[in-house]
């Protein structure tokens, strides 16, 4: 039987840097965009593209939304379920 809510979404979490980053953001309409571009990734935290490197490390992925003007940068943990945003520019 079909469960009525959907599919689960992923957590998000954020690193030390984009805490400190996200305390500076004062405008509401930079608060709403990234609340959207956020729930995009906690719906589907493969959205982003994958970002060059190596595998020695968590494998970055940016996603950026431009007519918001959004652009995050995150990885995605082994069991899928929980988002760690790295950077965020609003």
């Amino acid at each position: 039987m079909p469960t009525p809510h959907g599919p689960r979404r992923a957590q998000i979490a954020f690193s030390d840097s984009a805490a400190k980053q996200l305390d500076t953001i004062t405008s509401e309409a930079e608060l709403h965009a990234l609340d959207r571009a956020l729930v995009v990734i906690s719906v589907d935290p493969e959205a982003g593209e994958l970002l060059p490197g190596d595998s020695s490390g968590p494998r970055l992925r940016q996603y950026v939304d431009d007519v918001e003007r959004v652009r995050l940068v995150y990885w995605v943990t082994a069991l899928k379920t929980v988002v760690v945003v790295a950077f965020i520019e609003v």
